[in-house]
């Protein structure tokens, strides 16, 4: 029989980058850290709810960051153990699962405060929203710049700056609210902005959670039709029968597929059809084993 492991080395951690890597996101973590006990202080001294929910969602970001730092660490360190042998790459998803709970929890959090402030509005001062608010979009438009460059490089760091990318719009928020308090008085204003930027959190939450829960239960990657494929590979000449094909992802970007082939052709030419087939869908981590059509696994191993 033929066997064929097909792996893109492009998908190995680059230790270069990851050296270039880790500093940025130590500085973003400070930033953002610094910054959450500023707007958390903030918020608790003069009351605001907007404040308050955008405190919350900047916790996030620093969990992020922070969950991101350690999962970048952990996966180039590797692991020498042989029980565990695909090293830390799963960090990125209990990361996720962690920052999901934690941003659910700040949303819902919010949403009960800011119904319980609808009974009893109170006057917020608008200077300090905005001036704080202003500092936010500040630090986040910082984090951003240095996160950019690797986003692509990393999917524990590209969740990071879609975090911060996500929490402008909420210091956003907290400016127009501190503006409209400032000129018409409105007390509602805080309010208003606080379940906002909790409905914003809430869904990009929940999504979070259930990629994460895809990847735990080992569920086909939703990008890849799995019928489809199967067709694709019966359709490689000389093919006769595709069976134990099983589809799932590492950690999110590293889809990983294995696929028995049972053929009379020559198996060298099978396993490369196959492998063009499978990395034309992005499974660029793939084992393929060709079989005789008998099924008694007596073919030449090509390689």
């Amino acid at each position: 029989m033929g066997a064929g492991h097909s792996h893109n080395p492009a998908e190995a951690s680059d230790p270069a980058s990851a050296s270039r890597m880790i500093p940025r996101m130590i500085v973003a973590a400070g930033i953002l850290a610094t910054f959450f006990v500023v707007e958390l202080t903030t918020s608790l001294v003069i009351n605001s709810m907007a404040l308050l929910a955008d405190a919350g969602h900047m916790l996030t970001d620093v969990v992020a960051v922070f969950m991101g730092l350690a999962a970048v660490t952990l996966a180039r360190r590797g692991s020498s153990s042989p029980s565990r042998t695909y090293g830390w790459h799963r960090a990125e998803v209990f990361t996720a699962v962690a920052n999901a709970a934690l941003l659910i929890g700040v949303a819902v959090f919010i949403l009960y405060e800011a119904i319980e402030r609808l009974k009893e509005p109170v006057t917020i001062p608008g200077v300090p929203m905005v001036v704080v608010a202003l500092a936010g979009v500040a630090a986040n438009f910082a984090v951003a710049l240095l996160l950019r460059s690797h986003s692509e490089a990393s999917l524990a760091v590209k969740g990071a700056y879609m975090e911060v990318v996500a929490d402008t719009v909420g210091s956003i928020g907290v400016l127009i609210a501190g503006v409209v308090t400032i000129t018409t008085r409105w007390p509602y204003a805080d309010v208003v902005v606080a379940v906002l930027v909790a409905l914003w959190v809430l869904p990009r939450a929940i999504s979070l959670a259930r990629a994460a829960l895809r990847i735990l239960s080992e569920s086909s990657p939703a990008h890849i039709d799995v019928e489809e494929l199967r067709s694709a590979l019966s359709a490689v000449d000389g093919v006769t029968d595709v069976h134990d094909l099983h589809v799932w992802t590492l950690s999110p970007g590293k889809d990983m597929c294995t696929a028995h082939l049972r053929s009379a052709a020559d198996s060298a030419r099978v396993l490369s059809d196959a492998r063009a087939v499978l990395q034309a869908r992005g499974l660029d981590h793939a084992t393929v084993q060709v079989e005789c059509p008998d099924g008694t696994g007596h073919c030449e191993q090509t390689f």
